[in-house]
């Protein structure tokens, strides 16, 4: 019977291009909605921008456009990814589409109007306000220094150093990430979904441990519901009821009857998923209700662990009590990190940056098939080690896969006009052997166990390949009286290599393409692969599949960013110089004591990028009497869309007291190599101004920029 499907990744946020977690979670869903098709099922695979938030409009008024033209221009990047890795979305489409403002406010209402009772109430609540800014912060805006561990320049919610957690208001000297102002408390309205309602919980004890969730997802919400020890020693019991509205200033969906607020992005941003399929119905001239009242329809989620408690907790109760289906299945993955469990980091050369990948020319299905070849069906990481890539792939499918049919294709054209011949007794017994194991690999790939689908297909691949050594087609093609053997052999291989590329079909659809053209037969499918071809089939000529990895490509591609390496370069120059160099002598008649450097062109000038950056915090450094430790705003933002800090360690300490410098603009080396010292990493240099002669005038003095200047503009 045909199933009905309905299939989501995580929606990334709007705030920069794809990075390599998310093309590794698109290619698993990616890999299963193929296959389900080839088993002929009906999928609509949707996918969306994540568009809404703080983060947004922040980088927004930073990069002087509107939000709407911020994410609309990080969306005409997302094309070029897909396609480059043959991700078959049915639709792309945004959170601020009109779909999600209308179903985000009916869902709302729908919990509201609850006939059984209103699961949305309103709290006043004490919040930092930041006044520069004139807004209220989120938890992830306000930093300061822990209450429990006293480390400095920490986030609103929790340390990263000692683990804490805590309310932002426990934060000791917070400061605003925005503007570096003192935040003030202020008390606010907010909106609440009460998740500890009764009701709530008992269909999520219900809905999340009855089959929906991998056992190790399923056993972890289990400990949620009951009362649990946190990591700063304080208890919690149960579930917490959910803050789910902003107040303006804010880039999002407008409450119902609420005025100034807004929902909180990880309301919305869920129901994007039923806004492209909504959308998507409009395109086909589908009735979007009708489709979503089908009993028979399956709803599928693949998510990352991190958001493992918006998609099993959130977002069932959300569509369950508005009155809407809730998933079949949420298919939770972990994390991918490189060269044996190193986390990704392009500053240190350890990112795998997928466009680059692909403008290397490197073959996007040798991506696929390595991490198809590592990832299972349970919420564990995987690792990218770049010569076990080159190995797998080199050996999987150019030596095992691609090698039968270029072993075989070329007797077929030259000497056969490339027909098919009868088939021997131990040929048939091989090829039976292939069929019958299209069942239990059907069956791996619906279960996600891709791992395992590749490495059966591999081993039928060696019985293939043991079968062309027994026979040596070479061997037969140099005998007249053999012929009829060699056709019999070679159509043995291009045979198993027709059902080969049926089991690989999901992995690697492109090179399954070119083989259903050269072997001239229809799309290839689970339903079509016992069906054998008749004898006198015509193939076409066969051209090279596939490429091996050069190891040059995978040096090119880790190599680190070109800035970061001229400015490591640049650092160890100048570091070797003042070894092998004694001091630079006082010359009382040149400008401040030194005569000018020699001249330079404008390209070495362009090396260094100096930016303007505003000191956020300043403190002293224990165990030092000339550094002071600086906290810089330098317009950046991390992966996650947060404003982004850098740790400065500056020599300064002699002429400046930490309170002098905080608010203050300053300029900032940002592209010198990042430096390890006994108190901390330094990420950069901030520039000053001193005499040569300390007698003549002892001070240091930080540029200052005039005022106007805002952090990140660039010094030309």
């Amino acid at each position: 019977m045909t199933r009905q499907l309905f299939v989501t990744t995580a929606l990334p946020y709007a705030n920069g291009n794809f990075h390599i977690g998310h093309i590794m979670e698109y290619i698993q869903a990616d890999i299963w909605v193929r296959y389900q098709r080839m088993m002929g099922n009906t999928v609509d695979f949707c996918g969306a921008d994540d568009t809404h938030g703080a983060p947004i409009m922040i980088a927004a008024e930073k990069a002087g456009i509107t939000p709407q033209q911020f994410v609309a221009n990080i969306a005409a990047g997302r094309k070029q990814y897909l396609d480059g890795f043959h991700i078959s979305f049915d639709n792309w489409h945004s959170t601020d589409a009109p779909e999600n403002h209308e179903l985000a406010q009916a869902i709302y209402r729908g919990l509201r109007d609850n006939e059984d009772g209103s699961l949305i109430e309103t709290r006043t609540i004490e919040q930092f306000f930041d006044p520069e800014k004139n807004m209220f912060l989120p938890d992830r805006y306000i930093k300061g220094e822990c209450p429990k561990c006293h480390a400095q320049d920490q986030y609103g919610d929790n340390c990263e150093v000692c683990g804490a957690v805590y309310a932002p208001t426990d934060l000791i000297k917070p400061f605003s990430a925005l503007s570096g102002a003192t935040p003030i408390l202020k008390n606010s309205e907010h909106f609440f979904f009460k998740l500890s309602d009764p009701r709530c919980v008992a269909f999520l004890e219900h809905w999340t441990q009855d089959g929906k969730l991998q056992p190790e997802v399923a056993n972890k919400i289990k400990e949620w519901f009951s009362v649990r020890t946190n990591p700063d020693g304080t208890t919690s019991e149960g579930l917490g009821d959910w803050d789910i509205s902003r107040d303006a200033p804010y880039f999002g969906i407008e409450i119902p009857d609420a005025p100034g607020k807004y929902f909180y992005v990880w309301l919305d941003a869920p129901i994007g998923y039923l806004a492209s399929l909504k959308n998507l119905c409009s395109q086909r001239d589908v009735d979007y209700e009708a489709y979503m009242a089908n009993p028979a329809l399956e709803q599928y989620h693949f998510i990352g662990k991190d958001i493992v408690t918006f998609h099993t907790l959130f977002w069932p109760a959300t569509l369950h009590f508005s009155g809407r289906k809730t998933p079949n299945n949420v298919f939770v993955h972990g994390f991918l990190t490189v060269n044996n469990g190193e986390k990704m980091s392009k500053s240190r050369g350890t990112g795998l940056d997928p466009l680059k990948y692909l403008k290397l020319g490197m073959n996007p299905e040798w991506l696929r098939y390595y991490l198809a070849a590592k990832l299972s069906a349970r919420n564990e990481d995987i690792d990218f080690n770049a010569d076990d890539f080159m190995a797998r792939v080199n050996s999987d499918l150019i030596g095992k896969f691609v090698n039968i049919a270029s072993r075989a294709a070329g007797f077929l054209t030259k000497r056969f006009d490339g027909k098919l011949g009868a088939v021997s007794e131990d040929g048939a017994a091989l090829l039976h052997q292939l069929r019958t194991e299209h069942t239990p690999i059907a069956q791996l790939y619906e279960a996600r166990e891709y791992a395992k689908a590749l490495k059966e297909t591999m081993l039928l691949a060696d019985r293939v390949n043991a079968y062309v050594d027994a026979n040596k087609p070479w061997d037969l093609a140099k005998k007249p009286d053999q012929d009829a053997r060699l056709q019999d052999v070679c159509t043995v291989c291009i045979k198993a290599f027709r059902i080969l590329t049926c089991y690989l079909k999901p992995v690697l659809p492109a090179m399954a393409a070119e083989v259903e053209k050269f072997l001239n037969i229809a799309p290839l499918s689970f339903a079509n692969i016992t069906e054998p071809l008749p004898t006198g089939h015509t193939i076409g000529n066969y051209q090279h599949l596939m490429q091996r990895v050069d190891v040059k490509q995978l040096d090119a591609l880790f190599e680190p960013p070109v800035q970061v390496e001229q400015a490591q370069a640049a650092t160890e120059k100048v570091a070797s110089k003042k070894a092998a160099a004694p001091a630079t002598p006082v010359d009382p008649t040149a400008p401040g004591g030194e005569a000018i450097a020699p001249t330079i062109g404008i390209d070495d000038f362009a090396k260094i990028d100096l930016r303007i950056a505003k000191i956020l915090a300043c403190q002293a450094v224990t165990g030092s009497t000339k550094l002071l430790q600086l906290t810089l705003d330098v317009g950046e933002l991390d992966e996650a869309g947060q404003p982004k800090t850098r740790n400065v360690f500056s020599g300064i300490a002699s002429m400046y007291q930490p309170e002098q410098l905080v608010g203050k603009l300053t300029v900032l080396v940002a592209n010198l190599a990042p430096r390890k010292m006994k108190f901390g990493l330094s990420e950069g240099m901030v520039l000053a101004a001193s005499h040569a002669d300390d007698n003549t005038d002892p001070g240091i003095y930080v540029l200052e920029p005039f005022a106007g200047a805002k952090p990140g503009m660039r010094i030309h």
